[in-house]
């Protein structure tokens, strides 16, 4: 099932398994992401360096194109369609790829994105959409027709306190373990607490909580570079939770690449920055 529930311009959605979260993300209307717009663009800038080129959106918007996205072929002043695949975060501009069809003469936009709530619904063809707003269901019937249905309750009790958990940079593992997460420009580092959980031994213990820290990781939509420091093991027992936490990392649907241990002993793993992670949209 997906639910999502509004208050003001502000769309919060949830995919649950069951009474599982297993997704989340906010749709703010007043201020999209941008993932899936489109526009037309001119070449500003070609960088050898970057493989890529700089494109001007309209306004003071500009973003990057990669060479294997579409812009080997370009040259400055050049006109083309293009769509956004990431969206700003991090200081950085738009990643954009160009579109096989025709571009307008006015640089700018030209059509809005999905936004995540039918970007998700497309994913999870076979799950009904609850909503709490008639006017976003009216808005959304085009493309949701025969799928949504009205509760005042999309979100119970239950779910808002997982949500209301979200905007911790602690979350709670099993066995009384916990999750620190701190983001930086660079990396997210993961790092568990084990010194209040249970008198499981440390192996044990940190192979029952892999799944809670993928779900963690899908959930808050951490990105990028991200390093997860195990708790209490020595290198040779660090290795035997690459294979679990490989298993775990499959149900995440932008499939993160992992890529081994660092030399400090960090499990290391790559996740593909689409829309903004959670701690830089959360209203403040």
């Amino acid at each position: 099932m997906i639910a999502a529930s509004v208050r003001g311009a502000l769309v919060r959605i949830a995919r649950l398994r069951g009474d599982e979260l297993v997704e989340f993300y906010l749709w703010n209307r007043d201020a999209p992401d941008g993932v899936g717009d489109i526009y037309t663009a001119r070449v500003d800038a070609k960088e050898k360096a970057l493989a890529g080129c700089f494109l001007a959106l309209g306004g003071e918007l500009s973003g990057f194109m990669p060479d294997s996205a579409g812009a080997k072929s370009l040259n400055i002043g050049d006109h083309v369609s293009v769509a956004v695949t990431r969206a700003p975060q991090g200081g950085k501009g738009p990643r954009l790829k160009a579109l096989p069809r025709p571009p307008g003469e006015i640089i700018g936009l030209v059509e809005r994105g999905p936004g995540p709530l039918l970007d998700l619904a497309a994913r999870c063809p076979d799950a009904a959409v609850v909503l709490d707003d008639y006017a976003l269901i009216a808005a959304l019937r085009p493309a949701l027709e025969g799928r949504m249905r009205h509760d005042s309750k999309a979100f119970d009790a239950v779910l808002e306190d997982e949500i209301a958990a979200l905007h911790e940079p602690v979350a709670a593992l099993p066995h009384g373990a916990k999750l620190h997460i701190t983001p930086a420009p660079a990396a997210t580092l993961l790092d568990i607490d084990a010194s209040t959980a249970s008198q499981m031994p440390p192996l044990a213990l940190n192979e029952a909580i892999i799944p809670e820290i993928a779900r963690q990781i899908v959930l808050r939509n951490l990105c990028g570079g991200i390093l997860i420091d195990f708790a209490g093991l020595k290198p040779a027992q660090r290795e035997r939770l690459i294979e679990p936490l490989r298993l775990a990392l499959r149900a995440d649907p932008l499939r993160p690449h992992l890529l081994g241990l660092s030399h400090l002993g960090f499990a290391e793993l790559s996740r593909p920055r689409i829309r903004p992670p959670l701690h830089e949209i959360l209203p403040r």
